[in-house]
């Protein structure tokens, strides 16, 4: 653990209530917090303060000045006991955002920017962090609630592990529960074998979704020991992931899955169930990276 919560900030709505939230980690955690904003200087060059003719508030500088010390502000207000400090990165954000994810245990940023098109349901930021972030990275979706259970997709993976890990002690750190959820379908699921071996390759009725309940409770195996003050509601249920997860999201206070699953192509760095809660979950989404899939 870094200590160290970041937030990507550019002026618009979604970046302030993502300050809100990453300052409301920072203090769960007893981590400082962050406020980065990374900006792209017009080539031409052009003073970064008023321009002659211009009010002194004018210029880009003083934009940027503006724009940052209200995201501050923001933060400091909602947790008043958090060290929070701010810096100006000159750069693309997707590259200064990912190399801030270096040094710390969270970044968080929102959904939508103000450099998104219209239509989109989630920035270019967002989605490269969640596939390049060298720590979780949690994206704010409409407004967070403070109730529900910590909602975890559950594939069973390796990769997925890391996933379990941090919604486990996110739900400690906001004493809520957690809603460990596994979806399958008969095209999902691994045909268990059967319990005698020299019987055929077949299994009585009830047999898949036996196993996929015991895929649901290896995956979160030894985690109760070591966080026995969250309350656990194992849920498999028989259809669509994404459909499942994106449903169960409406009622939880944060959405937490891998960035890549069991059904994952080599070299993909984000799996299309991340991206499609990423699109279309009713909280914020907290994607964890494995430690097998390389920065």
């Amino acid at each position: 653990m870094s200590g160290l919560v970041v937030v990507g900030v550019d002026g618009s709505a979604s970046s302030l209530a993502a300050v809100e939230v990453a300052a409301r980690e920072a203090r769960l955690r007893g981590a400082g917090l962050r406020v980065v904003h990374a900006v792209v200087w017009p080539a031409t060059h052009v003073p970064l303060g008023r321009s002659a003719p211009g009010p002194p508030e004018d210029g880009p500088q003083n934009e940027v000045d503006r724009l940052v010390a209200e995201a501050v502000e923001r933060a400091r207000t909602g947790a008043p006991d958090v060290d929070v400090r701010h810096v100006v990165v000159t750069g693309e954000p997707l590259t200064v955002l990912e190399a801030q994810s270096r040094g710390a245990e969270l970044v968080v940023v929102g959904s939508r920017g103000m450099g998104g098109f219209v239509g989109l349901l989630v920035g270019s930021t967002a989605v490269h962090l969640a596939a390049h972030g060298r720590c979780p990275v949690l994206v704010v979706r409409d407004r967070p609630r403070d109730d529900g259970p910590i909602l975890l997709g559950v594939d069973g993976s390796a990769a997925g592990q890391k996933a379990v890990d941090f919604a486990f002690a996110e739900a400690a750190l906001r004493s809520a529960p957690l809603a460990a959820l596994h979806a399958w379908t008969t095209w999902n699921a691994p045909m268990p074998a059967p319990q005698d071996p020299s019987m055929p390759y077949a299994n009585p009725p009830g047999a898949l979704a036996q196993a996929e309940e015991r895929l649901l409770h290896e995956a979160l195996a030894g985690r109760q020991e070591r966080f026995p003050g969250v309350a656990v509601e194992y849920r498999v249920v028989h259809g669509g992931t994404r459909e499942a997860l994106i449903d169960a999201s409406r009622s939880a206070q944060l959405l937490v899955v891998g960035a890549r699953g069991r059904g994952g192509f080599a070299g993909l760095l984000m799996g299309s169930v991340s991206q499609a809660l990423l699109h279309h979950a009713h909280c914020p989404v907290a994607i964890v990276r494995g430690a097998e899939e390389g920065h």
